[in-house]
This record gives C-alpha cells, sequence and structure tokens, in this order.
C-alpha cells in the first residue's frame, strides 16, 4: 500500500485535470460525434455541395437542348452531324486531327 499511496495523492491532487483531458479525448477523438468525425463529413458535404453545382449546369444545359429540339427540328440534324458523325447521302466527312503523337509517329516510320 506504500507504494501507491504517491500515486493516489497525484491522482487525487490532479483528479479534475485528469477528468478533463480525458474528457476532451473523449470527445475530441473516439466519440461517433468527435471533432474529427465532423470535420470528415463536412468535407463530404463541401464536396456533395459542387457535385450538386455540376449537376445543376448540366441540368441547365439539358433543358436548354432539350427546349431547342422541341422549338427546332432541323437541331437533330445539327446533333446527329456533331456528336455521332452522321452524314447525308450526297456528302463526305472528313475529320481532322490536332494530334501531334500520330504526326510524330509517321515521320518516324517514313525515314
Amino acid at each position: 500500500m506504500n507504494r501507491l499511496t504517491p500515486l493516489l495523492n497525484i491522482l487525487g491532487h490532479y483528479k479534475y485535470v485528469i477528468t478533463i483531458v480525458a474528457g476532451i479525448v473523449i470527445v475530441g477523438f473516439l466519440d461517433e460525434n468527435s471533432f474529427m468525425k465532423r470535420v470528415q463529413l463536412e468535407l463530404q458535404i463541401s464536396d456533395m455541395k459542387s457535385k450538386i453545382e455540376e449537376y445543376n449546369i448540366q441540368n441547365e444545359s439539358d433543358i436548354k437542348q432539350l427546349n431547342e429540339l422541341k422549338r427546332n427540328p432541323q437541331a437533330y440534324e445539327k446533333i446527329a452531324r456533331e456528336r455521332y458523325f452522321m452524314k447525308a447521302d450526297d456528302e463526305d466527312i472528313f475529320v481532322l486531327s490536332d494530334d501531334e503523337k500520330s504526326q510524330n509517329n509517321d515521320n518516324e516510320t517514313t525515314e
């Protein structure tokens, strides 16, 4: 018992400090509603808000395009030509590429 007496005296003297530190550790790091968890959730919320903003912009663009398709039947032809490289029977399509890698590879094989 003599060995534990100094330890119990120290613990008794600093019991409030120890309790406060233990409480801060539990609330700050270990609890499911901890400060760390809150920071992680705030980061997720900010990511989701940016995704919502992107989706709203995409939605507005799609609504404009849908309204254009409803008003102008020739818009179907424009979309088919631009996105899917479709053509009329009497025309040819040439796709030009700005890809420098294919030009460099062609030069190397001809030399």
